[in-house]
């Protein structure tokens, strides 16, 4: 009797782990062919070649670079070595490296939550809408925002007349805090919490060219879970990014400079996703466009 229960037990796990795996398959497929993941390096590269560019980021550099350097400092100096007495218990050698990662992954999101909620909101429009322009993108750009006349990017931007930048969500902080405990497993769960987090980071990148797009609730889900894949690659680059010390709040700005690389590319068909569902979740938008 036990020895046959067993065997379904067994069995149904089996199923279940061939059935996640060909699904973890299918997502790294999918992310591989996007290209999604090369978006955040582009991002640095065009940012760094792009001068017009530099505006809102140098606009906000001292109070958010004095913001990084306190709470990075202080995290290290008041949390490291609690931190470090509890995952020594699970992790022995490595709780020197996983504890070091967890707290610049603590500060990450310590430094998003103030910079982007009191800082450096009007910043990180103004470079996505800048990109946008630079990349010709203007017609999308002027859904959201008055445009002047000019050659300058930045300089061309007018009136918001949408502001996409939600405060923080609670719910943010819960999943956050839920999935902490997962740095106790040595090297697999802090890798597994960084995934996680690149997949919530991911599903935020396009909320302004979703709002551009005037996509309803229901089209950015459906988009998003046709491309789980693509923007948790394209998030978990970001986010690693954003762990690095000081240097996050220059990374957040390249992060946007790509995901604005990415969204005019899709606008203009020209990557792996528009080859088949953008045309179908086109036609919807325009109809909510029109309506």
């Amino acid at each position: 009797m036990s020895s046959g229960i067993m065997d379904t037990v067994q069995s149904k796990a089996h199923e279940v782990a061939k059935e996640d795996f060909g699904r973890a398959k299918v997502l790294i497929n999918d992310a591989a062919r996007s290209g999604s993941y090369l978006y955040p390096i582009k991002g640095i590269i065009y940012f760094f070649t792009h001068r017009s560019l530099w505006k809102p980021l140098i606009s906000r550099l001292a109070p958010t670079l004095a913001l990084s350097v306190g709470v990075v400092t202080s995290m290290f100096m008041f949390t490291y070595l609690p931190q470090l007495a509890i995952l020594v218990f699970v992790n022995g050698p490595l709780a020197v490296f996983t504890t070091t990662l967890l707290i610049l992954n603590e500060s990450s999101a310590i430094i998003s939550i103030v910079s982007r909620n009191f800082l450096l909101q009007d910043a990180i429009l103004d470079t996505f809408d800048g990109t946008l322009v630079s990349k010709n993108a203007t017609d999308i750009v002027s859904e959201g925002r008055q445009l002047n006349a000019g050659g300058d990017p930045v300089q061309r931007l007018g009136k918001i007349l949408k502001n996409p930048f939600d405060r923080f969500s609670p719910k943010a902080l819960v999943r956050y805090v839920m999935y902490l405990p997962l740095n106790f497993i040595p090297v697999v769960g802090t890798v597994a919490f960084i995934l996680l987090q690149g997949h919530s980071r991911g599903n935020s990148v396009h909320d302004r060219y979703f709002q551009l797009k005037r996509w309803s609730s229901a089209q950015k889900s459906k988009w998003l879970a046709e491309h789980t894949g693509p923007y948790s690659a394209f998030g978990t680059v970001a986010t690693l990014l954003e762990m690095v010390p000081i240097a996050s709040i220059l990374f957040s700005f390249t992060n946007t400079v790509g995901a604005a690389l990415w969204a005019a590319d899709i606008e203009a068909k020209e990557t792996e996703m528009t080859r088949t569902t953008a045309p179908s979740l086109r036609e919807e938008a325009d109809k909510a466009h029109s309506s």
